[in-house]
């Protein structure tokens, strides 16, 4: 298939990308390249025997132009949307930004897909579409109420989705709500690189690891949590990246829309994270307690049932495997 993969060098789309490079897909990436890095789709062809069937495109999916050229050049049966602004932190301090560049964006791709009959779509919401006051574990069916502005976007998309899916049930559709990836590919060439000071805890306690940054801020210790830190449903990218190839299988035998969390099941603490970080590379990670951020919740973690009944799948990665594999990217891109 010729599968367009919006936002493909960034840290889930590289994953992604390469799942489905390896299946003998023929992948376009489309990506502005302000978070991410071109020599990202290089070491994706380094791993992949697949090499030859990778084509990028430099561009803003809110831009005419660059879609009007792949959807003119290629028949795209599928994309997988991961294009967007990623830190809930900011998004409150950015909202028109954050706003134009993920609704405005998925609008203007969506039209596109109209246009050039292509009706399959995989699209990467997020946890924070929750209500923050729901009960733990996080169903498909809990409340849907985001307490920031990136997750306002993600409701808003996914009920732009829904429109497209209502007006014409001939899609095919997945919309996978992600918890928190973390980890890395096991060959250490790709992982979760920020081009930008990191907002995700992992890529933070990396540079601290490193030397890069003194210490680690940990935001707020005063959560109703067993130690006072935020909890959250941390897995791994590769399992991630596998959820999307499975959804695809899914959604592609019949026109359906699936909605899913893709998660672990397991709330990890932020001082859990650091403390089996330490353990597991050996690494000590000084720390600094501040304020608690805009739009942060004490607790989300998943019920991810649903996506072994729907299709077929579950995480298979531990917090270790996490830190272990993120730490060996590190160190294999030691700026």
């Amino acid at each position: 298939m010729n599968i367009l993969v919006t936002g493909g060098a960034g840290y889930i789309g590289s994953h992604v990308c390469l799942k489905l490079l390896e299946l003998g897909n023929k992948i376009i990436v489309i990506d502005n390249f302000s978070n991410s890095h071109p020599g990202v789709l290089s070491n994706i062809l380094k791993i992949s025997t697949n090499n030859q069937d990778l084509v990028v495109f430099k561009g803003d999916i809110r831009q005419k132009n660059p879609l009007d050229k792949i959807f003119s050049v290629y028949r795209v049966d599928v994309v997988i949307h991961l294009a967007g602004l990623k830190s809930v932190n900011e998004s409150t301090k950015k909202k028109s930004e954050y706003y134009s560049n993920n609704v405005e964006g998925s609008k203007n791709l969506f039209k596109f897909m109209r246009k050039g009959n292509c009706k399959t779509l995989i699209f990467s919401s997020s946890a924070t579409v929750y209500s923050s006051s729901e009960k733990m574990p996080l169903t498909e069916d809990s409340q849907i109420l985001p307490n920031n502005p990136y997750g306002e976007n993600k409701k808003y998309i996914e009920d732009l989705i829904k429109d497209l899916f209502n007006s014409d049930n001939s899609w095919q559709i997945a919309i996978l709500r992600f918890f928190n990836p973390i980890g890395a590919h096991k060959s250490g060439l790709i992982g979760d690189n920020p081009i930008e000071n990191p907002n995700n805890l992992m890529p933070y306690i990396l540079k601290v690891a490193s030397g890069e940054l003194p210490n680690l801020f940990i935001f707020g210790n005063d959560y109703e949590t067993h130690d006072g830190t935020g909890v959250r449903d941390y897995i791994h990218i590769e399992d991630i990246a596998l959820g999307h190839v499975k959804a695809l299988f899914a959604i592609l035998k019949k026109p359906q829309l699936i909605i899913s969390n893709l998660g672990t099941g397991v709330g990890y603490s932020v001082l859990e994270v650091v403390r089996t970080f330490e353990k597991t590379t050996n690494q000590k990670i000084l720390f600094k307690v501040s304020n608690r951020r805009d739009g942060d919740v004490s607790v989300s973690y998943s019920d991810p049932s649903f996506a072994k009944l729907a299709f077929n799948w579950e995480a298979k990665y531990n917090l270790e495997d996490m830190c272990n594999d993120a730490w060996n990217f590190k160190l294999n891109n030691i700026s």
